[in-house]
């Protein structure tokens, strides 16, 4: 205790010598002025000693007097030293860093049995705890407290390192949200081209940051809205594209130059990717200045999600056309998003979604590797698509798990050089399949956990889901709110303002540790199966998916999950109102408009078009270009779609059961 009274005297005995030495400083003496005569010659002539050595004078008894100041402050400042330094002598010297060790290891193992002996055990046996196993949303256990114990041998800088960068489980940029915030994507497409395009700008107007383009079932899967496969169907879940007029129609008095786009289509994805290429033209902006997404993953279609025309095979040829069509002439574009979100959506656990999604991109590389494209030249081009389930402690683990793991088989598997490459960039969307048609309101809640999940697990890009989906396409209320969820998280939480808040919280530390090994042992029966190809084509992930998703049917309908207003917190309710429905009317609309067009162009330019279209489908040129020529024809969606048809045939799925 004196040693610790001494020290604090000294130290404020140096901190007054310091304050001296500033007053010293500050009132240093200036030399004493010398009178001089003066002579003007002129207006605003300075004065000057008048002799040569009455100026010489002046200036030593000046540098005599600075040099006398600067040796007391000298004095001043080797008196404070002197006095800090016996100051850190006289304190007892800073305790060395604890580093756990294995005797620690085992004291704590010891004093949390005693803890759940002594002072749990009483508790629980006087009053149980509400369930006998706490389970996560992936039915996985979860502990009843977590420490140092659940992440035993963990290394920071190994595991977590830094934002910006590898492995980048704590976020891909530096600064993150700091810098800047996520995209704010709401998915939208309904009807047709003209009313899709008002509720755009709706969305840019209430502060929406980029757009995202959801089109209708026949447009998904390549049917012209006038064909006998589309009827009923047209603008139903999505906005029905016909041909490049209808994306005119859609882009109308947007800037593609200013906005980013991205368009969930896949087996379509080359042909609405070469009309919105040629609808930027028309507005003056090259296809290098284009920034967005298109989805362009087949393979999760063929799990997961059922939108697929061609077999494996072709389909993943025009994937890698687009990859290396883009990589030299849309280079600001992002080849692929490579989808967990619809294997979640199909009934997933959090480790299937991030193990499947990342054995498709692993398939994906290798495909591009093969056609004879270098990994660096797309990979920074790479991007991710997650949904956000209502677990969100799982979920923040399991985006920080998936970048972990896509950085180590970038760098490691295919030996990625560019940090660019190495980076899981991913867009979030909250999970539809958790939505309630009962006691919709509920919804807000579940889309505000979910978006908070995908913002603490560091996503890029974020759509929020409307309350009403269960019921209908959404209502501009029901948009609006989701959209001010988002802007609420962003500008009110504070969660935005420190990056990845929840490193180094034991359970979240040792969750992302299990969700990484769980995709990793997914990963390898894919690789043991010969890839996701073949995989598909045994229908292995599409077992594993249906089994998992079987477990959450039958939790729900027994009782073993709770779902707030559906199996438990019931209410009478009367029939929703106000919903938003489809127009049959905009169905005959389309036809029309249809006929107009194929009355209206130059019919021997489109079958020219489409000729070409057919002969590269033949050979093994790029896809891309004769694509563009034939969308620019005016040769609709459907008709480029069934001269590959007829080429390559289409996907039959394996029967599973």
């Amino acid at each position: 205790m004196a040693v610790r009274t001494k020290a604090k005297a000294t130290r404020t005995k140096a901190k007054a010598v310091r304050t001296k030495a500033k007053a010293v400083r500050t009132k240093a003496p200036r030399p004493k002025a010398i009178r001089v005569k003066v002579t003007r010659t002129g207006k605003g002539a300075r004065a000057r000693p008048k002799t040569t050595k009455a100026r010489a004078g002046a200036r030593t008894a000046r540098a005599k007097a600075i040099a006398r100041a600067k040796a007391k402050v000298a004095r001043a400042r080797a008196e404070a030293k002197a006095m800090v330094k016996a100051a850190a002598v006289a304190m007892p010297p800073a305790p060395a860093p604890v580093v756990p060790t294995e005797l620690d290891m085992r004291s704590l193992r010891d004093a949390q049995a005693r803890w759940e002996r002594e002072t749990v055990k009483p508790v629980c046996d006087e009053k149980p705890e509400r369930c006998e196993h706490f389970l996560s949303g992936s039915f996985v256990e979860v502990p009843r407290l977590a420490t140092p114990l659940d992440v035993d041998g963990w290394d920071y800088v190994d595991r977590d390192g830094f934002p910006g960068e590898y492995p980048y489980t704590r976020g891909v940029h530096p600064t993150m949200y700091r810098g800047r915030l996520w995209t704010m994507r709401q998915y939208a497409g309904f009807a047709n081209a003209e009313e899709t395009n008002k509720r755009f700008k709706y969305l840019l107007e209430h502060g929406q940051t980029g757009l995202s383009v959801a089109f209708d079932l026949p447009t998904q899967i390549g049917y012209d809205s006038d064909h006998p496969m589309a009827a009923g169907e047209v603008g139903k879940v999505g906005v029905a594209i016909d041909s490049v007029r209808d994306m005119e129609t859609l882009l109308d008095g947007i800037p593609l130059d200013k906005v980013s786009t991205s368009m969930t289509i896949n087996s379509t994805a080359a042909v609405l990717l070469a009309m919105y290429v040629a609808v930027g033209k028309k507005q003056g902006v090259p296809a290098a200045k284009l920034t967005g997404t298109v989805q362009n993953d087949l393979l999760k279609e063929y799990v997961a999600r059922g939108t697929y025309i061609f077999p494996p095979g072709p389909s993943m040829r025009l994937i890698t056309d687009i990859f290396a069509w883009c990589a030299k002439e849309v280079p600001r574009w992002n080849t692929i998003s490579i989808s967990g979100y619809h294997i979640r959506e199909a009934g997933s656990t959090a480790s299937e979604e991030v193990g499947l999604t990342l054995a498709d991109g692993i398939a994906y590389v290798q495909a591009a590797l093969d056609a004879g494209l270098k990994v660096d030249d797309f990979g920074p081009r790479l991007t991710f698509f997650f949904g956000a389930h209502n677990d969100l402690l799982e979920e923040v683990a399991k985006f920080r798990a998936a970048r972990r793991l896509w950085a180590r088989i970038m760098r490691d598997r295919f030996g990625a050089k560019d940090p660019r490459s190495l980076m899981l960039r991913f867009h979030t969307q909250t999970d539809g399949v958790t939505l309630t048609a009962q006691q919709p309101e509920n919804n807000i809640v579940r889309v505000t956990m979910q978006a908070l999940a995908g913002v603490l697990g560091g996503t890029q890009s974020l759509h929020t889901n409307s309350f009403d989906e269960a019921l209908s396409l959404p209502t501009e209320k029901a948009v609006r709110i989701a959209l001010r969820t988002q802007q609420i998280i962003a500008h009110e939480s504070g969660v935005v303002n420190t990056i990845d808040p929840f490193a180094g919280a034991y359970f979240v530390e040792a969750a992302t540790d299990r969700i990484e090994r769980e995709a990793e042992a997914i990963i390898a029966e894919v690789d043991r199966t010969g890839g996701m190809v073949k995989a598909i084509e045994r229908g292995w992930p599409q077992r594993l998916i249906h089994e998992s998703a079987y477990r959450h049917l039958r939790a729900a309908e027994s009782g073993g999950a709770t779902v707030v207003g559906v199996n438990a917190y019931t209410i009478e309710e009367a029939p929703p109102k106000d919903l938003l429905r489809v127009d049959p009317a905009v169905e005959r609309a389309q036809k029309a408009r249809l006929a107009q067009l194929r009355a209206s162009r130059d019919a021997a330019a489109v079958e020219a078009a489409l000729a070409a279209v057919r002969d590269a489908a033949r050979g093994t040129a790029n896809m891309m270009p004769p694509i563009l020529t034939a969308v620019e024809a005016m040769a609709t969606i459907g008709e480029v779609c069934d001269v590959l048809r007829k080429e390559w045939g289409e996907y039959k799925p394996p029967s599973l059961f």
